[in-house]
């Protein structure tokens, strides 16, 4: 029933009934004011008040039930909150009223106490026994008939994301939401092949079937979101969308990167939370929260939502029927923490663009040689999804000459100009390996098996490499490592090289050898730099453990191998990068089978151009140089 239910028919009750002593002298304390009150107090705690008596302000009866039910109005959504009642003093008598103070102590959602102090009446005039005074201002000393308590949240401001200068990455930016109103439409087929048309431009597309639902399940004066737009992008067709007979728009502002694509999938997006996410944080999220999805938005979201402030209010009711607040209670919230990173906004801008003119899923990493930091993650087209550019595990191909190189070298198993049968193809144990393209170089040097990427040599090195040196040589360079980034990353894992196939497979980066495109990137940093430091993203807060720094790479492996890489620009599989302006370029390509049975290849390039190391991989991009090679020269290009 409506507290303004229970208050007439209060007002009815008095004024047909008298206080009739023998009627309530069972349930009231005829010891003294101090044992009525402890049985108040108990009632209340314990959701049962039958042995209490109680009177109202105006003398009239109210059965203890009444009171238990207004008790319950009044509390309003602190109703099922955790409360504590003690006394603070025995009652005062004067005559036949007495009156204690009393300490209420609620637990808030959320944790958060709030503790006043408050008043008991009592009262024994026309009864052998001590009555309770019932009022609202029992509860509250502000509350009166009608009103009840109520919550209103107060969210945090969110934090943002920052790059290694302090400046934000992610942060607050104007948005437009086109909407649509249903009574507004007068022809909904037109509108809708209109919105679609004018959205293809800023390259947006809409759900037409999931919209048109929604829509017909709207109220005719709803805000039906169609899709929001970067301010800059909605300007490109404002004029034309507003034209349309029925749309409408809403400025907001968004937690945002500088640009959709942005590392997205690295980062994640801030949205509305949603079912799941409020029924797995009943106590910290409600309904409107903004929540991070994905990346390190989802990761630290947490830290950067802050904590969400709350106060108390007295609801209520007016006589034009509407709802007046009296705050009475207020915790202030607490603005989120800056997530920093080391993510440099040119460079994986540049990072971005270079992936974008490729129609296949691809990746790329950048990473800078002096001091590890992670300046640029981006996955194509889009930039959202999977993040394959961080965590994706697949097979490095021939870009694993390069870790292999480093073990024959160290192993002295190999010189620059030492000759290695190149064959079309080689067999061992009944296997077949062969070159891209059918290639037979003969018997040449090494440096060019390696610039030309042939198979077969490495396969006729594998048991001079061993097991033992892939295993080292990749340790050296940090794959296979437990990387701690503060963000969710895969460092690869090393084939066993347990049989003299897998051996002979896993020394040109096939086999059961997995990486992704970040250890590639980490990898290529390590031989630039001639040393393995862990790739670094999140600079606070630090993670707790990473990988400690790598032993110096041997100069007299080092050097022949970086010499082999500017090779493979100048004179092998990677020359369109000859050209490209600034630093000499320094690389290796890859192509990786990555089913049985399958002619599909993924398309790789890792290298360094002065102070950054990256990795590119095209998935079904067939050899290094078709795909992986242009999105790193559109990538350096950009750079300068």
């Amino acid at each position: 029933m409506h507290p303004s239910g229970r208050a007439r028919r209060a007002v009815a009750a008095l004024a047909g009934l008298a206080l009739a002593a023998a009627g309530l002298a069972a349930c009231s304390g005829s010891d003294g004011p101090g044992k009525t009150l402890d049985a108040f107090l108990d009632g209340w705690r314990g959701g049962d008040l039958s042995k209490v008596g109680f009177v109202t302000a105006a003398g009239g009866k109210i059965s203890a039930d009444d009171v238990y039910g207004q008790l319950q109005d009044l509390a309003g959504d602190l109703a099922k909150s955790s409360v504590l009642l003690s006394k603070r003093s025995d009652p005062k008598e004067t005559g036949d009223i007495a009156s204690a103070p009393i300490k209420i102590d609620w637990t808030l959602p959320g944790g958060a106490a709030w503790s006043y102090e408050s008043t008991v009446r009592m009262t024994k005039a026309n009864s052998d026994g001590w009555r309770v005074v019932w009022e609202p201002a029992v509860v509250h000393s502000e509350l009166t008939d009608g009103d009840r308590f109520e919550l209103r949240r107060k969210t945090a401001d969110r934090a943002d994301i920052l790059g290694p200068d302090d400046k934000p990455i992610v942060t607050q930016r104007a948005v437009t939401v086109v909407g649509v109103s249903p009574e507004r439409i007068e022809d909904q087929d037109k509108l809708l092949a209109d919105l679609t048309a004018e959205l293809k431009k800023v390259k947006v597309t809409i759900d037409l079937k999931d919209l048109t639902t929604r829509i017909e399940g709207s109220k005719p004066d709803a805000f039906v979101d169609v899709v929001t737009l970067r301010q800059a992008d909605f300007e490109k067709i404002a004029d034309k969308v507003r034209s349309l007979t029925g749309t409408v728009t809403r400025d907001e502002q968004r937690e945002l990167a500088p640009s959709r694509p942005f590392a997205r999938a690295t980062l994640g997006i801030v949205d509305l939370a949603t079912r799941e996410d409020l029924d797995a944080n009943p106590d910290t999220l409600a309904r409107g929260d903004q929540v991070g999805h994905g990346g390190l938005q989802e990761r630290y979201d947490a830290q950067l939502r802050g904590t969400p402030g709350q106060s108390v209010v007295i609801a209520r009711k007016t006589p034009d029927d509407k709802i007046e607040d009296a705050q009475i209670y207020s915790i202030e919230p607490v603005a989120g923490k800056p997530v920093k990173t080391t993510l440099d906004v040119r460079i994986q801008n540049a990072a971005d663009q270079a992936v974008a003119a490729e129609k296949q899923p691809s990746a790329l990493v950048a990473i800078r040689v002096s001091d590890s930091s992670v300046v640029a993650v981006a996955n194509g087209p889009g930039g959202g999804g999977v993040d394959t550019a961080m965590t994706g595990q697949v097979p490095p191909g021939s870009t694993y000459k390069m870790v292999s190189t480093l073990g024959l070298l160290d192993k002295k198993a190999v010189t620059l100009d030492g000759e290695v049968a190149c064959p079309k193809t080689k067999t061992v144990n009944g296997r077949e390996f062969k070159n891209s393209h059918n290639m037979a170089l003969g018997s040449v040097p090494f440096r060019t098996d390696f610039a030309k990427s042939c198979n077969t040599a490495f396969v006729n090195l594998a048991p001079a490499l061993g097991a033992d040196g892939l295993q080292a040589a990749s340790a050296k360079l940090g794959i296979g490592a437990k990387w701690d980034l503060g963000a969710d990353s895969f460092s690869g894992k090393v084939s066993p090289a347990d049989s003299p196939t897998e051996l002979a497979a896993a020394t040109f980066g096939q086999g059961a050898t997995a990486v992704s495109p970040l250890a590639m990137a980490g990898a290529t940093a390590a031989v630039a730099r001639g040393q393995f430091k862990q790739p670094r993203l999140v600079l606070d807060p630090a993670p707790a453990n990473p990988v400690p720094d790598g032993e110096k790479l041997a100069a007299t492996s080092i050097e022949p191998l970086r010499t082999m890489m500017r090779e493979v620009v100048t004179r092998g599989t990677g020359t369109a990068l000859r050209d490209v302006p600034g630093d000499p370029v320094h690389g290796k390509t890859g192509t990786a089978e990555f089913a049985d049975g399958s002619k599909e290849t993924h398309s790789w390039f890792v290298g360094w151009q002065g102070d950054i190391a990256f990795a590119v991989m095209v998935q079904k991009g067939g050899a290094g140089a078709d795909a992986a090679v242009p999105i790193a020269e559109r990538f350096l290009t950009a750079l300068r």
